[in-house]
């Protein structure tokens, strides 16, 4: 692997994407209503065949290569091996799915080999992501279309913000400065109109940004605060001041508790839902 990203596949290649596999079942229930609200916008057809950026554990590529039926396949690529092990897992009985570790924004991808490219928040940590759309943009064939779901702003993603808001007031001082806008990172696709810009850039046309607001949770009141927990920067918090680490759980777990409901914790999420022709 190359090492334009080296940063991220460090991260995804130890703490983050270990916790990830592990929690994967519970972030799959997260993350899924968003993924396929950008997968209808593809329209798949039988036989087709589709690239997953930013795969993670396999549950898009699955409901993927679903999509496209036995004649069409579909390939999952990620940097993170701990993932791409439950992945590969996974899709042990599902011949039209297959999945490479590599960086999307360097790996060398066939050119004009896919029909429609896709991605559930897997591609806003490039370090050139006009680089690396440009990179996508060729493994398209003419007719190709891309989709992906991206977050827009922090304080929008409650589901996200709502646990680290509650702990805070028990934690020491965070020093860590806040990132740069843009950089390699969850949010480095908030802002509509670079996305549209990378994406025109990278040669992309018929560019749609469209918002979605979605509730979203992980499971009960329990499982939510598991995950809260665990993944993110609250986890490091907490493992670096473990004198403070039940209060912020207490805390944590009475700001979810109004959030309940029959479907489990519920939090607002808000995204976008990307789309775009080769």
């Amino acid at each position: 692997m190359t090492s334009a990203n080296a940063d991220q596949a460090t991260y995804w290649n130890a703490g983050a994407g270990e916790t990830w596999a592990a929690l994967q079942d519970r972030l799959d229930v997260q993350l899924e209503p968003l993924g396929l609200r950008a997968m209808t916008a593809l329209n798949l057809a039988p036989g087709e065949r589709v690239l997953d950026v930013g795969c993670g554990a396999g549950q898009t590529t699955l409901q993927l290569a679903e999509a496209v039926g036995a004649s069409g396949a579909v390939l999952g690529l990620d940097i993170s091996r701990p993932l791409l092990d439950v992945a590969r897992a996974r899709s042990s009985a599902v011949p039209n799915a297959s999945f490479l570790e590599a960086d999307a924004q360097t790996h060398p991808l066939a050119e004009a080999t896919f029909d429609a490219i896709f991605s559930r928040f897997g591609v806003m940590f490039f370090s050139d992501p006009v680089a690396a759309f440009t990179n996508l943009h060729r493994a398209l064939k003419p007719t190709g279309r891309l989709a992906f779901v991206c977050w827009r702003t922090p304080p929008e993603n409650v589901f996200m913000t709502l646990p680290m808001a509650a702990a805070l007031p028990h934690l020491p001082p965070a020093e860590t400065p806040p990132p740069q806008p843009g950089a390699p990172g969850p949010f480095a696709f908030a802002d509509a109109d670079r996305v549209g810009r990378i994406l025109s850039d990278s040669g992309f046309t018929n560019i749609a940004i469209a918002p979605h607001d979605q509730k979203i949770g992980s499971g009960d009141l329990e499982q939510t605060l598991a995950v809260a927990l665990k993944v993110g920067p609250l986890g490091a918090l907490l493992r670096e001041n473990p004198e403070s680490r039940d209060a912020a759980i207490d805390a944590v777990r009475e700001a979810l508790r109004p959030h309940q409901t029959p479907q489990g914790v519920l939090l607002d999420s808000a995204t976008w839902i990307v789309t775009a022709t080769a």
